[in-house]
């Protein structure tokens, strides 16, 4: 029986190694892809991803290995930072990426899909209008192999749907580098890790790459041990063992060394970052409230008679489309713009810590260690305990060698952490983080994300990473259009569910097409009401009175206690009328709390 010939790859990359600045950044890497393959590429920031794609597209040569591209094969590869140099218009740098054979009118509605007319000048464009540009040039040609290094960088929640379906539908073969989970889950059908320079392929999507990394670190700790061991039990031989001929002694002698030399060598999971906030007083109960805000630039309405109640403990996430007027409701909401009609409340006590998208407060000459302690000092004050700079900085990846570094020499993953570290580092209990997921590694945004759910202040997000909102947020608050902002409980998804379909979907459902004319139907049951959502407010409350309601039963334990004091009553009258008062009130207290919660756990299984 003949078999059908195997399909050889478009791309394959060998054996890769390369040094840079003497240091082996890549040992022994490959990759292989094939027609229509979907593969993620992930490691940590600085792992040499970026690096091992310009190789793969032919713009950096590898000191050692082997590059094969089948002959034929048209392969197009997006930069993080497109050069524009040469082009006077947006429509020119995408036609100029076009073949011969290629559709020259698909240049211009690519651009037209990602929203705009193609008369842009590149040396003006935002980072969002950049990306897209740079897109639609590298998605015209409709290439054999796509390569996309973090494609999803400035996009918003808008392009970044339409991106995903345009690639869905392409033929193409991708290797896409990405911090998006949600873009890497829906997109790879196989998983390339890059860690300490050497390459390991799943073939699974990203979905199932965690549990399997986890359990290959695990399995490399076990081997270690084993391996230590072994190397102790050598060596305690050598020490005591009875002495046979020198020839075996000699032997036993170099296994030890071989075995050293294994350790020595072996891979060792790196270190990684360690979250510590600077944890401000605990703010009153109501941190913001706006009532009936508005506004405008000249005639364009930014944000349209918009009540809002954030509480301690919330976590509220802004979402929408680039220029919908996230940053300016943020600025309004936390006082730092006024609006031209309503009024905004902040609450007692607030400590705010900010962290910007374009991070405005990053000096390009200030070094490391400035930024950090603010000059003058070796030492940042974390809750009350002064810390070295160099420990903290450790605690987000830097070596102690880079204290002295300027700014401006760091790589955008290195920038945020910097300006995560000493946003951290300010005592607060209100965050307000514009895009804090921008150039994170994934290991780093699983910390984030857990160091986010246990603070325990309040936290302003703006963010365009689906998987982030849904593990953090505790309601989203979308820009509608027009000025209009609806808030929504839960996370992202709860978002969407709540809206209908996508975040193209008209903020109410379209009205049911009316049913054809036909005999009158017999009677029929009334049909079951329609399932109530709880409020964010509600939701909150089911989440907190458990809590309350074990406040309550302790306070009354502790009030029965003091009653249960036979002489109280004689050495002390007005102390028992106040206990018994104070007993009184808390059994109330707890009555009501009971009520209210079972009330509302009610109402959630009925809307389940």
């Amino acid at each position: 029986m003949s078999r059908s010939p195997a399909i050889p790859p478009l791309l394959t990359l060998q054996d890769i190694r390369l040094t840079l600045g003497g240091k082996p950044l890549l040992n022994g890497a490959g990759l292989s892809i094939g027609p229509r393959g979907r593969l993620g590429l992930v490691g940590r920031n600085g792992s040499g991803k970026s690096t091992l794609l310009k190789i793969a597209a032919g713009l950096l040569a590898p000191d050692d290995g082997t590059v094969f591209v089948h002959p034929g094969a048209s392969v197009r590869y997006l930069a993080q930072e497109p050069d524009f140099s040469g082009f006077d218009s947006a429509l020119a740098y995408v036609e100029a990426g076009l073949g011969p054979t290629d559709d020259p009118w698909r240049a211009q509605s690519l651009l037209n899909d990602l929203g705009l007319d193609g008369k842009e000048d590149p040396a003006r464009l935002s980072g969002g209008e950049a990306r897209r540009v740079a897109l639609a040039r590298v998605l015209g040609p409709r290439p054999d192999v796509l390569l996309l290094d973090e494609p999803t960088n400035h996009l918003d929640l808008p392009a970044i749907e339409w991106l995903e379906s345009e690639l869905m539908g392409l033929r193409s073969a991708l290797v896409v580098i990405s911090h998006d989970r949600r873009f890497l889950e829906r997109l790879s059908s196989a998983t390339l890790w890059l860690d300490q320079g050497r390459t390991r392929q799943l073939d699974q999507g990203f979905a199932a790459f965690e549990a399997w990394r986890d359990a290959v670190l695990e399995e490399e700790e076990r081997d270690r041990h084993k391996l230590d061991r072994r190397i102790v039990m050598e060596e305690d031989w050598l020490r005591y063992g009875v002495t046979g001929r020198r020839k075996r002694n000699q032997g036993r002698l170099e296994r030890l060394q071989g075995l050293r030399e294994a350790r020595r060598t072996a891979l060792r999971a790196l270190g990684g970052v360690k979250l510590d906030a600077n944890q401000g007083r605990v703010s009153g109960k109501l941190v913001i409230e706006a009532e009936k805000i508005s506004k405008s630039w000249r005639e364009n309405v930014i944000v349209r008679d918009l009540s809002l109640r954030i509480e301690r403990g919330d976590r509220v996430g802004l979402v929408g489309a680039n220029g919908a007027g996230k940053t300016t409701l943020v600025n309004l909401l936390t006082g730092k713009l006024p609006p031209d009609s309503g009024t905004v409340r902040l609450g007692a006590g607030l400590q705010m810590a900010t962290l910007d998208q374009k991070r405005t407060s990053l000096d390009p000459q200030t070094s490391l260690k400035d930024y950090l302690t603010g000059g003058g000092s070796d030492f940042i004050e974390i809750n009350g305990e002064k810390r070295h700079f160099a420990g903290y900085m450790r605690d987000f990846l830097f070596l102690p060698e880079q204290a002295g570094t300027p700014v401006a020499r760091l790589s955008g993953g290195e920038r945020n952490r910097l300006t995560l570290a000493r946003a951290l580092a300010l005592p607060s209990n209100l965050l307000v983080l514009d895009e804090p997921t921008n150039d994170l590694d994934l290991e780093t945004l699983d910390l984030l994300q857990e160091w986010l759910a246990s603070y325990p202040g309040t936290i302003l997000l703006v963010s365009h990473d689906r998987d982030f909102l849904d593990r953090v947020a505790t309601s989203v608050i979308f820009a509608e259009g027009n000025g209009r902002f609806v808030e929504y409980a839960g996370g992202y998804s709860d978002m969407l569910a709540q809206r209908g379909s996508g975040i193209e979907a008209a903020a109410t459902p379209p009205s049911p097409r009316p049913a054809p004319a036909r005999a009158a139907p017999a009677p029929r049951a009334s049909p079951p009401a329609a399932r109530r959502k709880l409020s964010f407010h509600e939701r909150h409350a089911l989440q907190t009175l458990p809590a309350r309601m074990a406040e309550l039963e302790a306070e009354k334990a502790r009030l029965g206690q003091l009653l249960a004091d036979p002489d109280l009553y004689h050495r002390d009258k007005k102390r028992f009328d106040a206990v018994n008062a104070a007993l009184a009130a808390a059994d109330a207290a707890l009555s009501e709390a009971e009520e209210r919660w079972l009330e509302l756990e009610i109402a959630r299984e009925q809307g389940a």
